[in-house]
């Protein structure tokens, strides 16, 4: 799939550009690469498309709005679902739910594996 993103973006430069503005500053290759997909997968009619202009640059009306609202909420999941794969965090059940389901498909092979608190206390028992 890696490969298919990336020939993807290759061929629609406006939204290579519009999801690499999206990438956090101290953020892996690694992270990065599952995060974009992510964010790829979910965006709808968030990215821009051909002409049509970016969420970013719609002006301050209640569509832009709406539009700037909905494109900071998928940033939000896609960092919680990142957290959640590559650091182990969790999160209610609601947003689990809700991560997982837009993740469906994405693979990570690489990703640690880890024990939590409840696992580690069971094992000494």
């Amino acid at each position: 799939m890696a490969q298919e993103v990336s020939e993807y973006l290759s061929q629609n430069p406006r939204v290579a550009a519009w999801v690499e503005a999206l990438r956090c500053e101290g953020e892996t290759d690694k992270h990065w690469r599952h995060r974009r997909e992510f964010l790829l997968r979910n965006a709808g009619d968030l990215a821009p498309a051909g002409g049509a202009a970016s969420a970013t640059e719609d002006g301050a009306d209640a569509e832009g709005g709406t539009r700037n609202r909905q494109l900071q909420q998928l940033v939000s999941f896609s960092m919680a679902w990142a957290n959640h794969v590559f650091l182990g965090c969790r999160y209610p059940q609601k947003v689990m739910d809700k991560i997982l389901s837009m993740a469906e498909g994405i693979k990570v092979t690489d990703a640690p594996i880890h024990t939590t608190r409840d696992e580690l206390v069971a094992k000494k028992g």
